[in-house]
This record gives C-alpha cells, structure tokens and sequence, in this order.
C-alpha cells in the first residue's frame, strides 16, 4: 500500500513506522506527513502521542465518514534534525459521503528530548 502522506513510498516504509513506535520522526515535515497518514487510518492514540502536552486535548474522537486522501506541502520553515522549532504549511483534502473540502493550516512543531511535537496550528482557509 502506498503511503497516504504521499511521499511515494509504502506505507510500511513511510509512515506505518512511526505509528508502530519502531520510529521517530527527523524533521517536523517528517511528523506532520505521518500525523497526515494517521487522520488517513484513523490512528487517534498516535495523533495523541505526538501532540505536545501543553496543548494536547484529553481525547480526540475522529470522525469515521470524512476520508482524507490528499496532503501537498506548501512551505515549511526550520524543523531540521537539530532545530529545536519548525513549521510547516499544507493544505489536506477531505471527502465525506455528503460533502468534500479542504483545510489549509500552518502548523507548528517543537522538538524535545530528540523527538518532534505537534504544538499547534493557524487555520489559513
């Protein structure tokens, strides 16, 4: 299966390892792709594990009928490997049996302890 983040690659050797915990993700672009991937499978304990705490909500219940299918990257700015900051702009697409749409944000990321966080986003649609 490829991977819904649309890098190209399989899933397996994309995304699926950071869902599974086997990875952590290099650059915010990285997680941001892999949280894309997780909205995709309906993987809310993973979209939770990389939320920052500060932010972070108790629970998140995704809703089963909207089907993301599409992710482009628009802009990112620092999130490297050694930055401590990064962001990045995207626009995802969304389809649902009665509608379909798209949300465009800019999201921001932190790193700690060598791994990334989801910190959190300016809607720009």
């Amino acid at each position: 299966m490829r991977c819904p983040c649309l890098s190209g690659l399989p899933f397996a050797e994309c995304c699926e390892p950071l869902h599974r915990g086997a990875a952590i993700a290099p650059t915010a672009e990285q997680l941001m792709r892999s949280r894309f991937s997780a909205f995709t499978v309906g993987d809310a304990d993973y979209l939770l594990a990389t939320w920052h705490p500060s932010t972070r909500p108790a629970t998140l219940e995704l809703d089963p009928v909207v089907r993301w299918y599409r992710l482009d990257i628009l802009d990112r700015s620092a999130g490297g490997p050694l930055d401590r900051r990064g962001a990045v702009e995207f626009q995802a697409y969304w389809r649902s049996p009665d509608d379909r749409g798209s949300q465009r944000e800019r999201s921001r990321f932190v790193r700690e302890g060598g791994r990334w966080f989801y910190l959190d986003a300016a809607s720009l649609s």
